[in-house]
Parts: C-alpha cells; structure tokens; sequence
C-alpha cells in the first residue's frame, strides 16, 4: 500500500501500485488532463511510471518550468518523426532541449530549405492532431542495438554502443515511430499545441570537424498559442536591436577576421565606453576601492599555483620567451593578490578593495563568438576585497547596494539573484564551502531579498550570487557576480596579522558590477535599440545651420557648450536643413539646435528632441539646464 506525499505536505494512500497519472486522477480530474510527468523523489519520470512503494511525487504541468522543458523535449521528437516521414531514409541522431527551444541533428545528403521547414512543421501539426500514445519501453542494451541496427539508424546504434554493458535502455514509441531517449515525454502528442521551427544550420557529429556535416533543426516550443506569439515577437524585437547591426548604422565598432574576438572601437562607440569607466572609477572612488593595473603577461608557474591553469589550460593564450613559458592574462584574480601581498597588511587595513579595469584574453571558440557579446579579448570591471571572515557579509549588503545604484543608473530596476553552490571539480575544504555558502545566503536574507539555489553552479574556488537583469523586451542577462574564496588567497601566500598577533590568511570576494565591458555595451545597445540616453550618447547635441550667415554663431554656441563639459558638434554643411534634421535623427542624437536670424539676433537656439518633438526656442543658459538635467538622470529617466 503505497503512500504518497505530495508538494504540501499532504498524503494519499492507495491499496495497490499506482501511476503518476492514477495519482493526479485521483487529485481530480482537471490535474489528470493537465498532467505531462512526474517527480518521485526527486527523479523526473512519466506519468505511466508505476509507484510500488512510499514516495514523495510533484506532479508537473504546462505552468512548471520542467513541464516546458518536457514539452520541447517531446516536439523535438515530433520533429523527427515529421522529418522522417517526409524524407524516407534520413537518420536521426541527437535532438535535446535548449534554452527557449529544441533542435534535431539529421543525417542527410539533403539541405533543408525554409519550404521544408514549412511541410515538416505542418506533418508535426497533423502528428499532434492525431493525439498518439507516447509510450516507454525498456529494454536490455543488445536488444536496443538490433532494433536501432535493423532500422538503419548507425547514430542511434554509436550512441548505445558507448553505454556501459548491461545498462538498461529506454526507448519511446508514438505510433509506428520511436527513439532512443532517457525521457521523460508528454503522455500523447496532443499535449503539443504550440510550436514553430525557426532556422538550419550545420553541425558535425558529435561536434567534431573531422566526422560528418549533419542538418540541424532549430524549433521552439511553448504551453500555448499566446507565449508561442510573443515568444516569436521577442525574437523579432531582438532581430531588430542586433548590436552588429546597430553598431553598424551608428558607427560605433567593428570587428574583422584578422583579429577574430577582438574589438575596433571608432570614436562614438569609444567615447560610450569611456564615459561608462569614467562613471565606474568615479563610482568605485566613492565606495572605498583603490584602483590598480597589473601585467598582461604572467609566468605560467603563477597561474598553476592558483589553480588557474588546470582548470582554464585551455582557454589561455600562451607564448614562450627566454625559456620561459607565460600566460596572456585571462582573469585578473592571482594579480591582485600579489598587489596585496607587497607589505604586511594588518586586520586594520582590511577590508582592502582593489579595482582594476583589466584587460583579459581567452581563447573562445571560434563559432561561439558573437559580436561584442561573446569576444576573446575583453575588459572587466574587476575588483577584489580582501577581508577577515567577520566582514564578508556586511562587505557583500554593501556591494549589493552599490550594484543596484549603479544598474538603476543605466535603466534597469528588474534584477534576479541566484546563489551558485559548490561544483563537483574544486579546490577548498567542504567545511569552508560551508561557510562561504552560508555569509553569501545570510547577506542575501539581510537584504530581504528573492533568490533561487542553483546547485553545482559556483566557481571552483568558491560560491557566488549572480546577478541577472531583465531588458526591454524581457530578455535576461547575468552580469554581476560577487565570489566567496577561502582557498585563492592562502594558495597564493596572503597573509595578515590579526589583532591578537597571529598570521591570518584574508577572505578574497571577487566582484564585478557589469562583467565585461564589451559585453555590457552590446546588452546597452540592444536594451535602448541606439537610442542611448543622453549621458551616453556619443554626441549629446548638435548644432545645425540653415544657412552660412548663421555659422560663425554657430560655432561659438559649439563651443560654449563643448567648454562646459558636453559633446557637443556643429555641421555647418551646405545642405538643406531638413536633410540635416533627418540625418542627425537616424543617428540618434538627443537634441538638434536649430540656428537661424532669429536665433541669432536673439541669442537663443530652436531646441528639437530626437523624436521629433519642438522644445521651442531658448537661451543658451536654458538649454544647459535642461541638458545639464538630462544629463544627471542619467539612465534612470527610463524607467519614468
């Protein structure tokens, strides 16, 4: 007799083994209907997996996160099943879920066309229409080889060949169609009401360029028809605020294969960066941290004693002089202890913080680059507080603060926090994880805020939360970090003397507030689309003209202006002033100073807004103030 306990702490007994879905009838008949899997003590099954003893069960639905993942799981196999109805003689290999969707790789001499991912996505509408019965079926290792060997299918028979001998195979079946997968599926496959596939590309076998070219699929898949809509409309916004794009149009970077990962700033997307460190070392002065720079060049030995070269060997960039092997900097950690280590330090200095804008180098792979998001040569706003254990958790409310101040500058107000623990491959005593783990929860609780456990997610050296912010159109980034290490600084010989005499080892918390700058400057140009609020803007104002008799006024408003700490520039070109007002437009810039007569024998300026709105005419005093106003919002303007 089976008891179950479920989610809120109640129990159903039952006389006989039940099913998960026996379970959830008996719950009612509404859960029954709405029921995709199951959770029995902790392990994700069907909701035809039989319960023969006392369990704790949580039964999943559409409204769950896991219920998501088993629905793009099980429409990833409607894919193929839909393709290989279509194309008689393609083989299958692997089809797992990712983030928002799905993809299938096929083996086939055949290169989809956007036409076949129209015919194969109407046979998976009709698949589902037809509501089959997805069924698990086990068996031993030998057997699933022989159906998989008589089916053609070599990939299928590659991947169960690989598995240990004697393990048992799931494979799952709707209609005459099945494949191999540890599951667990949607019941039927009406439960898959709202899908759509959305590109091809290539990819070899088992991501290996010496094996064979395979065809992937890409899909996404949700609850329903609505969060499938604006699933598909996100993607069209984003598509629209491409970084590359918009950096483009607005001249702002470029990068080029002679310098794959590395970034060509021009002079309006260096001065978006150079404005953001300018806030940051200002920012940082006034939080306590003393900035330093350190090596790009670090001998090789430095790197092995901080664990960092068995763990990012081969991510670093190495060279070899006078017989000496040295690593390009790929983080700036190890330095900074050897910043502190010059001189004893006393529990008086502490806690010491020291920030760096350093520049990094990691060799990403090729195909993973992306823009200015995804780069091998970067800089970091890093920083490291070297404290005594007492102060971790008043040190990390503190860097919380400063971190909401800071993304509230630049817009956003929408934060997540997730609290990574301790990954399987590590470095540091379980006792001090235990600690470091527990200063991190108790700072977060101090602050009252939500956060979610993620399990196995923390450095190598140590917990840490992240930081994760929303965009415009609900997009989520993870930006800042801030890093519990007992185990860096003692590895690398920090020391300081406590009050009682003795040599301490210091806690080290590494942070950061934006990550890499690259990377930070492409989420800015996607969140405000280029529409950079005015403290950003490359060029905050420009003066225009409308015919030669106005341009030596011109220039002088110009430069009264640019004396008083704007960017600001005149065109004095001989064009129209409509062609003018247009130009600058497309260029977004914040504000167009229309000077004629009037304006100067007034003195004054006719003030446009970039999207079109006429501030009427001014002095120049009252333009400062409002551009002075603009100015000090700074991002927070927003979010009004």
């Amino acid at each position: 007799m089976p008891v179950i306990t479920l989610p809120d702490g109640s129990q159903r007994s039952f006389d006989k083994p039940v099913s998960v879905h026996d379970v959830a009838a008996d719950i009612g008949p509404g859960l029954a209907k709405a029921a995709l899997a199951g959770v029995v003590d902790g392990r994700e099954v069907d909701t035809s997996y039989l319960i023969e003893e006392d369990a704790a069960l949580a039964i999943i639905t559409e409204r769950d996160e896991a219920g998501i993942e088993v629905i793009r799981h099980s429409t990833a196999h409607l894919l193929a099943q839909a393709t290989q109805q279509l194309f008689p003689g393609i083989q299958v290999t692997i089809g797992p879920v990712i983030e928002d969707g799905f993809y299938y790789d096929f083996a086939t001499g055949h290169n989809f066309t956007p036409e076949d991912l129209e015919k194969i996505e109407q046979r998976m509408e009709e698949i589902a229409s037809q509501d089959l019965p997805v069924e698990r079926i086990v068996c031993s290792r030998e057997k699933a080889i022989e159906i998989f060997r008589n089916m053609g299918e070599r990939y299928k028979v590659q991947i169960i060949e690989e598995l240990p001998e004697g393990e048992e195979i799931s494979i799952y079946q709707q209609g005459a169609w099945m494949d191999l997968c540890r599951g667990p599926h949607v019941p039927s496959t009406g439960k898959l009401k709202a899908f759509k596939l959305t590109k091809v590309a290539g990819a070899y076998w088992r991501g290996d360029s010496n094996n064979e070219m395979l065809q992937r699929v890409y899909g996404t898949a949700w609850a329903n028809k609505k969060q499938l809509k604006q699933y598909l409309h996100r993607i069209e916004e984003a598509e629209k605020r491409d970084h590359r794009k918009i950096g483009k149009k607005l001249d702002l970077f470029h990068t080029q294969e002679e310098a794959p990962g590395m970034v060509f700033w021009h002079p309006a997307g260096w001065s978006i960066y150079q404005t953001i460190e300018q806030y940051m070392r200002a920012a940082q002065q006034r939080h306590g941290y003393r900035e330093i720079k350190t090596p790009q060049l670090v001998d090789l030995s430095l790197w092995e004693k901080s664990g960092h070269a068995d763990k990012f060997g081969d991510d670093m960039f190495m060279l070899r002089a006078e017989e000496r092997e040295f690593a390009v900097k790929p983080m700036n950690c190890p330095c900074h202890v050897q910043v502190f280590n010059q001189g004893l330090k006393s529990y008086r200095d502490l806690p010491l913080r020291l920030a760096e804008f350093g520049s990094c180098h990691r060799n990403e792979p090729s195909g993973s680059l992306h823009g200015i998001m995804r780069v091998r040569g970067f800089v970091q706003d890093d920083a490291h507080i070297f404290c005594t254990e007492e102060q971790i958790q008043p040190e990390v409310s503190s860097f919380i603060d400063f971190l909401h101040g800071v993304y509230e500058d630049f817009g956003f107000s929408d934060v997540i926090y997730r609290l990574s623990t301790r990954p399987e491959k590590r470095v540091g005593s379980d006792a001090d994880w235990d600690r470091a783990e527990k200063a991190l929860a108790d700072a977060l609780d101090a602050q009252n805020l939500p956060w979610e456990e993620l399990p196995g997610e923390g450095a190598f050296y140590g917990p840490k939360i992240e930081f994760s912010l929303k965009d415009c159109i609900g997009r989520v980034w993870q930006l800042g970090t801030i890093q519990v290490d007992f185990s860096m600084p003692g590895r690398l010989d920090a020391q300081y003397v406590a009050e009682d005499g003795s040599r301490q080892v210091p806690v080290m918390l590494h942070r950061a507030i934006l990550g890499s700058f690259e990377r930070f400057i492409g989420i800015l140009i996607e969140h405000y689309e280029g529409v950079f609020p005015t403290w950003l803007s490359p060029t905050q104002a420009v003066v225009l003209n409308i015919t030669d008799k106005q341009a030596e006024y011109t220039k002088s408003v110009e430069d009264s202006l640019k004396n008083k700490g704007f960017r600001v520039i005149s065109d004095l070109r001989n064009e129209k002033i409509g062609f003018k007002i247009r130009e600058h437009t497309i260029q977004k810039v914040p504000y167009l100073l229309v000077v004629g007569d009037k304006e100067v024998e007034s003195q004054s300026v006719a003030v446009r807004a970039r999207r079109g709105e006429d501030l009427g005419s001014m002095d120049l005093d009252a333009f400062v103030t409002l551009l002075s106003d603009d100015v000090a919002r700074r991002g927070r303007i927003a979010m009004e």
